[in-house]
């Protein structure tokens, strides 16, 4: 048995987990960690292996994957690799898409940008004039 100076209270979880005590709370809401039982007049002590199930969500969110996303990986686990490579596949389709997206904005910024005249005179900036005008990208 450990010690109990040892034992994980909320405060020292969040710690070696790398987040604060607020995100270790909103995981145990979101049902991604369990919350231990607290016993009378004590502290709610949480076992070493809860540090990897806060990393593992923490890499998960900087996949792209949101927290209902990560629940289901957690709930399909390591036995069902065939469905949580299908949930990877469609993340990937999903940020493949937003790429796409936001190669289009950039290309719409840098035409923009190439139009907007440099004389201050001109009258009315082109990048402003452009944007105010109905049909410039797709409503």
């Amino acid at each position: 048995m450990q010690l109990t100076s040892s034992k994980l209270t909320i405060g020292k979880l969040a710690k070696q987990a790398g987040v604060n005590i607020e995100t270790v709370r909103h995981y145990q809401r979101k049902n991604l960690i369990q919350e231990p039982d607290k016993p009378e007049g004590g502290f709610r002590y949480y076992p070493y292996d809860t540090i990897e199930q806060i990393r593992f969500i923490k890499r998960a969110q900087q996949l792209g994957f949101s927290l209902k996303e990560i629940e289901q990986l957690l709930l399909l686990g390591s036995e069902h690799c065939h469905d949580v490579q299908a949930l990877a596949r469609e993340k990937r389709e999903m940020i493949k898409n937003q790429i796409k997206g936001l190669q289009c904005i950039q290309s719409a910024l840098d035409d923009l940008i190439g139009s907007c005249k440099t004389d201050e005179s001109a009258g009315q900036c082109a990048f402003i004039e452009a944007l105010s005008h109905k049909g410039f990208l797709k409503e």
